[in-house]
């Protein structure tokens, strides 16, 4: 991000009488971070805080129940549906006001999407009509520990709702904006999207009612204008008001388009909204389709049609959906739109607005785009974050006391170097020793299967780089250098163990084992393994030369595009993240790949939302996914196996890589110990816990040896 231009997307903006500092949005996400009983809390405040600290011009908090219980979608909702809600109401917009920042409540009624309030409180599902049954793959993703989080076990019961329910929700909705006010917020979001009771009246595949709230579009949006007329008379002319309406709903036939988008559009600025928050749905019984919408995969997803919304409207329009900051200055530039509602970057790092008008950008922690933040919601969980292990825990924050003394920190792979910064940024001596050649440790291989893993590797390096931490490559940690250098405390982050599994044929000469494939890619494969793949001088030149000390991954993932020691057809044994985020980088090179796993469903490591898409993609593009097999053996030109319904299989192999076998391992951690020396663990030694669990587990270390 260095050297980009973000004039735009930093300037003051306005919507309605509401001024903002910048044009940077927190959009509302629902966190679970309130209290069960549905006030607002420390957790809350202390989150939302840390975006206002961060710079941030507006914050619109997640799903703040008007009807609550009823209508609620997650545990630990924020309620705003009673005055006996308005003291933590008032007590989070003070928080946030005192850095500047403002702040809006986005008023929600989950309608068919409130299944937790069913769950929870055996409340009705609220609703225009009864629903089209969901159909489709989304629930054959979960794991079977992930789905019992997701379902509570009771069958809902609907409302489909009389003309004295619509006015109840009308009341409600006003009610709730009055709270709003009352407790000094500075503007409100109205939920008109995303499936939810509004959005379920606008769209003609849930709406088939036949009375004055179906049929045309104009009576479909009956209920959301009613709802905006007694929200404006609850809060006046002069405060701002704004609705967020779906421009899409991706993958359901007869649902919303772009063109009934743009005239409902038109609809509720001439019922006198202040601005429009353009996002869009999908249909929920896809499981890739829950990151092909409103959070999108790809990249500016939704921007289209918000330049479309922008051009229909005089009001300001809020876009959202995996923008880059110095693209969205530039759109904003264009009046593609006015302001833009971020997400999981600011999860990642809050403070992204300070850092960018600091002209610092690549100090920003980047978000990698893992879904851990989104797929907490599937399983009923407060928000957390992969990349940045304070978000959800800014309350739990304790200052470091600690200073002046020698850590030594052994292995340079993603836990390694957060516990390293963390330590030196309080004024403590960090040694950080690693025995390969450069810094990065499994996250290189992460970083070369999946690109967004890149940005995450470069910003440690960088961080590491920027501090006063002695780095010593290409050295092992003896216990004879330990007594040299005299740390206070020894942290051992050096990875898992890989051991080959007991398989018959794990040793025939075209069977690799995950370590295999590390040092192939990376180049550092000993001279026994160039042979037995047959590289030679080829693997030197082509990928290890290439990569050298700089460790260039464009470039490594540019030779190993048309090139790579292997044969046609793989057999990857091993479901879980790292076989099927092998399985793609393998697919894209233009192999045949079969993914064999003992385990009834495949993609375990990887969080939901993102194994919905990258299990989707690979059966769309012919990989062949094997699940619940047994009898596993290797051959030498075949994998055998007996899969899930009993049928033998015998899998054409030209090379095998067995990407299972991993485990924790605290072996040089114990013997360090007992030469006498104070020693923590973190990441992978402890058990594979990727990512999140490297950079959570350094944070945690740091903060142990800090107090």
């Amino acid at each position: 991000m260095a050297g980009k231009d973000y004039g735009a997307l930093l300037a003051p903006g306005r919507i309605g009488k509401m001024e903002l500092r910048n044009r940077i949005i927190v959009t509302a996400m629902g966190v679970s971070l309130s209290e069960v009983d549905g006030h607002v809390g420390e957790r809350l405040m202390a989150y939302h805080e840390e975006h206002a600290k961060g710079g941030a011009g507006l914050i619109i908090t997640g799903v703040a129940g008007v009807a609550w219980p009823t209508g609620a979608v997650q545990p630990n909702q924020t309620a705003i549906s009673d005055d006996r809600f308005l003291p933590g109401l008032k007590a989070l917009t003070e928080r946030v006001h005192r850095h500047g920042a403002k702040i809006a409540a986005q008023l929600h009624h989950g309608g068919l999407v409130a299944g937790y309030s069913a769950d929870a409180f055996d409340q009705e599902l609220w609703a225009p009509c009864f629903p089209p049954p969901m159909q489709g793959d989304f629930l054959d993703y979960f794991l079977p520990e992930e789905l019992a989080g997701f379902a509570g076990g009771k069958m809902p019961r609907l409302k489909v709702l009389e003309p004295d329910d619509i006015d109840l929700v009308v009341n409600q909705f006003g009610a709730a904006a009055g709270r709003a006010k009352a407790a000094r917020f500075d503007a409100i979001e109205i939920h008109g999207g995303h499936g939810y009771l509004l959005s379920s009246f606008i769209s003609p595949k849930t709406n088939t009612r036949t009375d004055e709230y179906g049929g045309s579009l104009e009576n479909r949006l009956r209920l959301l204008l009613r709802v905006i007329g007694a929200v404006r008379d609850a809060v006046g002319p002069d405060f701002p008001v704004w609705v967020k309406l779906d421009t899409a709903e991706h993958g359901k036939d007869g649902g919303i388009t772009l063109d009934l988008a743009l005239e409902a559009a038109r609809l509720v600025e001439a019922a006198g909204v202040d601005a429009i928050t353009a996002t869009s749905y999908h249909n929920t019984g896809m499981g890739k389709l829950h990151s092909a919408s409103n959070i999108p995969h790809e990249p500016e997803t939704n921007i289209p049609a918000s330049t479309a919304i922008r051009a229909a409207v005089k009001v300001p329009v809020i876009a959202s959906g995996r923008v880059e900051p110095a693209n969205a200055a530039a759109h904003i530039a264009a009046g593609q739109y006015d302001f833009l509602a971020m997400g999981r970057q600011l999860l990642a790092d809050p403070h992204l607005p300070t850092k960018l008008a600091g002209n610092a950008p690549d100090s920003v922690r980047p978000c990698i785009y893992c879904y851990t933040c989104v797929s907490t919601a599937y399983v009923r969980t407060p928000v957390r974050c992969a990349v940045n292990p304070e978000t959800g825990f800014e309350c739990e924050r304790v200052p470091g006391s600690v200073t002046g003394k020698h850590f030594v920190v052994i292995g340079g792979g993603p836990g390694g170097m957060e516990a390293a910064r963390r330590l030196n940024a309080e004024g403590n001596r960090v040694t950080l020793i690693e025995q390969g050649p450069r810094l990065g440790g499994t996250l290189r291989i992460a970083a070369l299967a999946y690109p967004a893993n890149e940005r995450l590797l470069d910003w440690l390096i960088r961080e590491i780089e920027r501090s006063s931490v002695t780095v010593r490559l290409d050295t092992a940690a003896t216990p004879e250098l330990l007594r040299q250098l005299a740390p206070d405390a020894v942290i051992v982050a050096t990875g898992a163990r890989r051991d080959m599994p007991e398989l018959p044929g794990n040793d025939l000469p075209h069977v690799f084992s995950g370590d295999d494939m590390r040092k192939l890619l990376l180049g550092e494969g000993s001279d026994a393994l160039k042979r037995k793949t047959g590289l030679m001088t080829r693997l030197a030149t082509k990928v290890g030369a290439a990569i050298g000390i700089t460790a260039n991954l464009d470039f490594v993932r540019s030779a190993t595009k048309t090139w790579m020691p292997l044969g046609q057809h793989v057999v990857i044994i091993g479901g879980e993240l790292v076989g099927i985020e092998l399985a793609e980088f393998l697919h894209e090179r233009g192999r045949t790949v079969t993914v064999i796993d003992p385990a009834p469903r495949l993609g375990k490591g990887l969080l939901l939302v993102r194994r919905m898409r990258i299990l989707a993609e690979l059966k769309e593009h012919g990989v062949s996914l094997n699940g619940g097999a047994k009898d596993i053996a290797i051959e030498p030109d075949a994998v055998c196996f007996t899969d899930a319904s009993g049928g033998a299989q015998r899998i054409a192999a030209d090379h095998v890589i067995v990407a299972m076998g991993a485990s924790g391992d605290t072996a040089l951690a114990d013997q360090l110990r007992g030469q006498g020396f104070t020693v923590e663990t973190v990441g992978d030694c402890n058990g594979v816990s990727y990512i999140e669990g490297a950079i959570r587990g350094g944070a945690e270390v740091a903060t142990r040896l800090l107090a």
